[in-house]
């Protein structure tokens, strides 16, 4: 009886710091939201990495937020971590995942922010303020798009597959990032459905996990990206993993995702890195 009302307190807690979670992304949102077809100070990060004053206010509103509720928590934000050494218990946050869409008025970007414990993903809520869309899922409690259960699709061939994707802003170097993703789309594309880079690696985990698409793979990606996407994804019953067939990690270079049945042919026809 003990253990159980344990268990009923534990998930009571967790809910209430879901619920948490999803109100400071939707008010996040709302910043982005306001700046979405506005005039924007854009300035560069790299040579096609862009930032604009929305990303940094976004990102400032949320950690603020967040050392209120989440006081324990190293706070790990796209725009101002600067390294260091990180707790068992980070928070990573993307304020606006999709900058280069939100510059060009491209609907699909999102607020992202993962909770992990010992490199466990508790939590995670990905939030489009644009099409008001909120993911999100908790360890062992399910993934929902605005309170309706994620489905994967039920896709079991590779070549009737929709696949999401990404280019690295490594890209311009031309280096092994770009030559990876150019042979992989030269053998990918005549044994799939078709290919969609969309642009926000967190929302396109989420429309994996929605069964929009049947698997994704990009090189390259940072924490902030996939932190809370993986959460939705493997509450929605979906598998992820490097390129060569190990277990994803934050140190990992290439991350491919799949609704699970697709997931050995697609990693047979990618190339290691």
């Amino acid at each position: 009886m003990l253990v159980f009302i344990a268990k009923l307190y534990y998930n009571s807690f967790m809910n209430t710091k879901l619920e948490k979670l999803e109100k400071i992304a939707k008010e996040a949102g709302a910043i982005i939201k306001s700046g979405y077809l506005a005039k924007k100070e854009i300035t560069h990060k790299g040579v096609v990495d862009l930032v604009t004053e929305y990303d940094l206010k976004c990102e400032a509103f949320i950690i603020e937020q967040l050392k209120e509720h989440f006081s324990d928590y190293t706070l790990i934000g796209e725009e101002s971590w600067g390294g260091g050494e990180k707790s068992e218990k980070a928070i990573y946050i993307d304020p606006i995942d999709g900058t280069t869409n939100f510059i060009h008025g491209i609907p699909h970007l999102a607020v992202s922010i993962g909770v992990y414990e010992k490199g466990i993903g508790l939590m995670g809520v990905v939030y489009n303020p644009i099409l008001d869309e909120m993911f999100y899922a908790q360890k062992n409690g399910g993934a929902y798009l605005n309170g309706e259960v994620l489905q994967l699709s039920s896709q079991k061939s590779l070549q009737q597959s929709l696949i999401g994707t990404g280019f690295p802003y490594a890209k311009v170097n031309r280096g092994a990032e770009y030559e990876w993703v150019m042979q992989n789309l030269g053998a990918l594309l005549p044994n799939i459905r078709d290919i969609r880079r969309l642009g926000a690696a967190a929302l396109d985990l989420c429309y994996l996990a929605q069964g929009k698409i049947d698997g994704f793979y990009e090189v390259d990606l940072k924490p902030w990206d996939v932190a809370a996407g993986m959460i939705i994804l493997a509450e929605a019953g979906g598998v992820y993993s490097s390129v060569n067939g190990e277990d994803y990690t934050f140190d990992s270079k290439t991350i491919v995702a799949t609704n699970g049945k697709i997931h050995k042919e697609l990693l047979a026809k990618l190339s290691p890195f």
